[in-house]
């Protein structure tokens, strides 16, 4: 008798990952807003409006990844703060733009689904949607083994978030003048992944689980230490003063991000000596002999988030930001440029 073939010899188990699923329905149900109308399991999740009190609302979404620092997720076998990263990351992105998440879809994609895995990994993402009082809708895990090999896997996710047309955040009105505030990370956030790995463990040396005293942890904790959140700190911000501009420092660094929010005739002044960049950031300029230049573009070196006010409103603003545990600190103003190009200056 010929041997039959099916889809799990192929790689691919339905039954296991069947089980992955009733693993996280629970867990994923606990983050449902008034809005969900749907239940997990649905061709497309069901998100009503009738509870949102806009006049005139706008959606703004975003998507994004956690990059390889999956990778050190893998090396640590800690699956269960890369959800965090993941919500963070696209709840920042359209915070910049004074959008509140509304609700949040996943992708996970592996060799083989593996039901512990995937049910740490929506573990952080409940999490932080919680946090958020963002939904977690619907999401999807692929297994493909013929692109994905031992326990590599990549993991995306897509925000809708709404704001009220008049209050979009853009920068329009950022001017000559206006002051500059820098909100601290906790550190890498969720980029500039790839080079941190070539330093820390194929120029250093160093196991994920090497504890190093300067860090005053490992270097896998160190590096998967979660992307924070600002939502909380800058929409009580927003709620109180005219913030004329946010910018995520994410990949890029300072240089390629804030002249993203930058109106044509002006340009920037970052004073790095304002703040100590967190440990780890000193320690792979060191490894790597890295130019100023270069950390500045690939690293937010201690800020994960700019925020540009009037000088008015600079004494108000900090008040806020420190009572809501943002650690702001003021890093540099708003410059007219000398021929019209938007250009941020580290001195």
């Amino acid at each position: 008798m010929k041997k039959r073939f099916d889809y799990a010899r192929a790689g691919v188990n339905i039954d296991i990952a069947d089980e992955a699923k009733q693993k996280i329905k629970s867990m994923v149900k606990a983050t449902f807003t008034p809005g969900v109308l749907s239940e997990i399991g649905k061709f497309g999740g069901f998100f009503s409006l009738e509870h949102l009190k806009y006049k005139n609302p706008v959606f703004i979404s975003s998507v994004d990844g956690v990059g390889t620092k999956l990778k050190v997720a893998s090396m640590m076998n800690k699956f269960d703060t890369v959800g965090i990263d993941l919500i963070n990351h696209c709840a920042d992105d359209i915070l910049v733009h004074g959008a509140r998440p509304l609700f949040f879809l996943d992708y996970i994609a592996m060799a083989k689904t593996t039901p512990k895995v995937v049910g740490e990994i929506v573990k952080g993402l409940v999490t932080a949607c919680k946090a958020e009082k963002c939904a977690l809708i619907g999401g999807e895990t692929a297994q493909m083994p013929d692109v994905y090999k031992g326990n590599d896997f990549d993991f995306v996710g897509l925000v809708v978030g709404v704001v009220e047309k008049d209050k979009i955040i853009d920068g329009r009105n950022i001017k000559a003048g206006d002051k500059i505030i820098g909100l601290k990370s906790t550190g890498l956030h969720t980029n500039g992944y790839t080079l941190a790995r070539k330093l820390f463990f194929d120029k250093a040396g160093l196991k994920a689980k090497t504890y190093v005293k300067k860090l005053k942890t490992t270097v896998g904790k160190a590096l998967l230490a979660p992307h924070k959140s600002y939502t909380k700190s800058v929409f009580k911000l927003i709620d109180s003063i005219d913030v004329k501009g946010l910018a995520h420092i994410t990949g890029g660094g300072f240089t390629d991000n804030i002249p993203r929010i930058l109106p044509e005739g002006v340009s920037v002044v970052i004073e790095k000596k304002s703040w100590k960049p967190l440990p780890i950031f000193t320690m792979m300029a060191e490894l790597g002999n890295l130019e100023d230049s270069e950390m500045y573009r690939t690293f937010n070196m201690g800020i994960g988030m700019c925020v540009f006010v009037a000088e008015k409103d600079l004494k108000k603003a900090m008040k806020i930001l420190r009572a809501g545990k943002a650690g702001p600190v003021v890093i540099g103003e708003v410059v007219k440029s000398r021929n019209g190009a938007k250009k941020v200056e580290i001195v």
